[in-house]
């Protein structure tokens, strides 16, 4: 299963609170998430996450403390 897994295409997706997750392209996306607009094998999609979500706290809690200063 896990080589199957591992041959599959998935997407980056985001939700509102600018957190990042993969989903299989063939798949429908899940309710409050929407595609960043990366595909690719799973090690791709992961990269591109790693790059781009450097502060994993969701965004409601980053726009309540820059409220707070």
């Amino acid at each position: 299963m896990e080589d199957a897994e591992d041959q599959r295409h998935f997407r980056v997706v985001i939700n509102d609170e600018d957190q990042y997750s993969i989903w299989p392209v063939d798949s429908d996306l899940p309710p409050g998430w929407r595609p960043d607009g990366v595909v690719g094998d799973r090690a791709t999609c992961l990269a591109h996450i790693d790059e781009v979500w450097t502060d994993l706290r969701p965004r409601s809690l980053r726009d309540s403390l820059a409220a707070q200063s």
